[in-house]
């Protein structure tokens, strides 16, 4: 069932005792579970962490764990899955999910004593209704039409007549075959109405914003907490979770939340400054830390790179201008010559450039833009000053959090990575913030040349509704795709380059199914 007040819903009730919390590994549940660790250690909850990836983990992590805890939380993991019937959790045990992907299994909604969703329910969900998809009477109508059919055949074999076999079958009166075909009716409406509801995947609301809106209900908000759900909220966007509108509502609350934080009003240039507020909040320091709302270009990394590689390396420019191609390579040239930009200037570090073309860039950018396919390039974003030098804006975190999650090795197991991510958080710790940035562009210009090979090659192949791209083991580099987020990725950027690249209409309706090895031991692959 759903939680109205998470407060009393949710905070008040696991308060009390030993919390187990199980969180998937992606950048929007590490800032949650970020949020929630904060809030957890203020109170002196006891709270045990375990990050999950696969339902096995899922499985396995709750069986160890599961000694003397009563509240289970689970962030963006359990939500798409029968929880009670996977694991076959004690009655005294309560499942608080976090979770957005969508669809919610329709169990977990109408579970009224041991399942409690957190998230709201989107309006575009369509959830159906109880009575459409749980008969109350289906039990005791299978036993009724059971009996009534057991006993029309010892009738039919102990009668002496023909006569007395056609009474007995006259038993079964219209009243019974009219709740055999409503029963059929209800079925087929049953089928259809749970095909509705599953067949897509999307996305609903960050966890983080959501475990930020429990900090605000308990006064415990602070700058660094707005900040990380700001960060999970942006990681949605960035990696095509959301829609645009929906990211825009979001940025107006979160525009909110900053004015009040923050003691400042909102501004969209760098000119002015916000000042920060006194607070006794948990992780706010005397630093001086302010968050400012601007707007900013879709160039990945480009505060932390060159011009020229984030404007090859980025999804967007590379696919609006078809970088891959020769035809593509010089108008890249183009509009560096057309925004005044001299090849040595947009060849060395942003940093490092002119000032005066630093200040003018953004303008120059967005002067360009409707002559060169580069429609809403520009979108509402945030920037972290902390002091007067340190200045990060929150997709800097993400590609640097993705990058330091999936580039696990030997030497790092994929739970050091992910504790590792969650350290990049820390303000403290910000040598994990830029490792993962220099990670980050090391993974968007491989996966640019591997779009760029599989075009060359023809490796994007069209077979009946869907295109298909398997990342081929022995690849250089392919060992990094069998990572789900770095292969969504990749699958993202070449549906979008084959469809640029492609003249037939078809092509913009289909799907594609990206695939690479994930264990050749055990001959498993990992598709999206």
């Amino acid at each position: 069932m759903f939680v109205e007040d998470l407060v009393k819903g949710f905070y008040d009730i696991i308060s009390k005792n030993k919390i187990l919390i199980l969180v998937n590994y992606d950048v929007d549940a590490i800032c949650a579970v970020k949020i929630l660790q904060c809030i957890l250690r203020f109170d002196n909850i006891v709270y045990v962490l375990v990050p999950v990836k696969t339902v096995t983990e899922l499985k396995k992590a709750f069986e160890e764990q599961k000694v003397d805890v009563k509240y289970v939380v689970l962030i963006n993991c359990g939500g798409t899955l029968d929880i009670i019937e996977i694991l076959e959790p004690e009655e005294g045990i309560t499942f608080f999910v976090v979770d957005s992907h969508r669809p919610t299994d329709i169990c977990n909604i109408y579970s009224s004593s041991q399942v409690r969703i957190l998230t709201p329910p989107d309006d575009e969900e369509k959830i159906p209704d109880f009575e459409d998809i749980f008969n109350e009477n289906e039990s005791s109508d299978e036993d009724v039409n059971s009996d009534e059919l057991d006993e029309e055949e010892s009738d039919i074999v102990n009668v002496d007549s023909v006569e007395e076999q056609q009474n007995k079958r006259r038993k079964l009166d219209q009243s019974t075959l009219i709740k055999r075909r409503e029963r059929r009716r209800w079925e087929e409406n049953r089928k259809k109405l749970l095909f509705d509801y599953t067949q897509f995947s999307y996305y609903g609301r960050s966890a983080a914003m959501l475990m930020f809106d429990l900090a605000w209900k308990l006064h415990r908000e602070s700058v660094d907490l707005l900040w990380w759900g700001i960060v999970g909220v942006t990681e949605q966007y960035i990696l095509g979770k959301t829609e645009r509108m929906r990211y825009l509502r979001e940025v107006e609350l979160i525009a909110g939340h900053i004015g009040r934080i923050c003691d400042s009003t909102i501004i969209n240039d760098d000119e002015d400054n916000m000042s920060q507020s006194s607070m006794s909040k948990p992780s706010n320091t005397s630093t001086h830390l302010r968050i400012e709302s601007e707007k900013d270009l879709l160039l990945a990394l480009y505060r932390h790179w060159t011009i020229e590689c984030s404007l090859r390396y980025s999804m967007f420019t590379a696919v609006s201008l078809k970088l891959w191609t020769i035809k593509g390579e010089k108008r890249l040239k183009q509009i560096l010559a057309e925004m005044g930009l001299p090849l040595a200037e947009s060849r060395q570090m942003y940093h490092s450039m002119d000032l005066g073309l630093r200040k003018q860039f953004y303008g120059m950018m967005e002067k360009i833009s409707n002559t060169h396919n580069l429609l809403q390039m520009t979108y509402p974003s945030f920037m972290l000053h902390q002091g007067f030098k340190t200045r990060y804006q929150c997709a800097d975190y993400v590609y640097s959090m993705v990058a330091t999650l999936e580039t696990n090795s030997r030497e790092n197991s994929p739970t050091q990575c992910f504790y590792n991510t969650m350290d990049s958080l820390s303000r403290s710790k910000k040598d994990f913030l830029d490792q993962g940035i220099e990670k980050a562009k090391w993974i968007l210009s491989n996966m640019f040349r591997h779009v760029q090979a599989a075009l060359d090659m023809r490796q994007v192949i069209l077979a009946g509704p869907f295109y298909y791209l398997i990342v081929q083991e022995g690849t250089l580099h392919s060992q990094h795709y069998s990572n789900p987020h770095c292969l969504t990725m990749l699958a993202s950027f070449a549906l979008r380059a084959q469809v640029a690249s492609s003249r037939k209409i078809k092509a913009t309706r289909l799907p594609l199914i990206a695939s690479a090895t994930l264990d050749s031991d055990q001959d498993t692959c990992l598709i999206v």
